[in-house]
């Protein structure tokens, strides 16, 4: 009997595949570094400007709220979607990063922006809710097609030679 050995067509790579423990960190890296710099954008606008007065909210501290909210918000995110992608409504990282950074919207919008608002003492709490509900929305889309698209960058740039099959190349 011989014995026949078979090669792989493409050669292995020396760098063992991220595991999904590992594999979040980037992607949640990009999410908080877009929903920080949305942030600012906003920031500099003038209803961003009132809101801040009406709510009393200091500039850099609210700079340095927002890069600690973002990177929390963000590595919910990509955790969920590298973790568990199959449990995620969407077709891709990038539609299943935006359900899951919806989700989260609307859970900090319920759990945080509306409690917040009612207990600030402001003269009209609607409003502000509602304007700190579009910010957030704004923020919290860029966050999502950040993580989404690193995360389907890196899961493309992990093709075939990376993965890893049970046949043993036999058939």
């Amino acid at each position: 009997m011989d014995v026949v050995e078979v090669h792989s067509s493409s050669p292995r790579s020396a760098k063992p595949a991220a595991s999904p423990r590992s594999g979040w960190r980037r992607p949640a890296i990009a999410g908080a570094v877009a929903f920080w710099s949305a942030n600012l954008v906003i920031s500099v606008t003038p209803i961003a400007a009132a809101y801040r007065s009406a709510l009393s909210i200091g500039y850099v501290p609210m700079l340095l709220e927002a890069a600690v909210g973002g990177l929390l918000i963000a590595s919910a995110v990509a955790l969920v979607l590298v973790r568990y992608p199959q449990r995620i409504p969407g077709t891709g990282p990038l539609s299943q990063a935006v359900w899951l950074s919806t989700a989260a919207l609307i859970l900090l919008t319920v759990l945080v922006e509306v409690p917040s608002k009612l207990r600030s003492g402001v003269s009209d709490p609607g409003h502000w809710l509602l304007v700190a509900t579009a910010f957030n929305v704004i923020r919290v889309l860029a966050l999502g097609l950040a993580v989404g698209l690193v995360t389907r960058r890196a899961q493309a740039g992990a093709g075939p030679s990376t993965q890893v099959s049970g046949s043993g190349g036999l058939s």
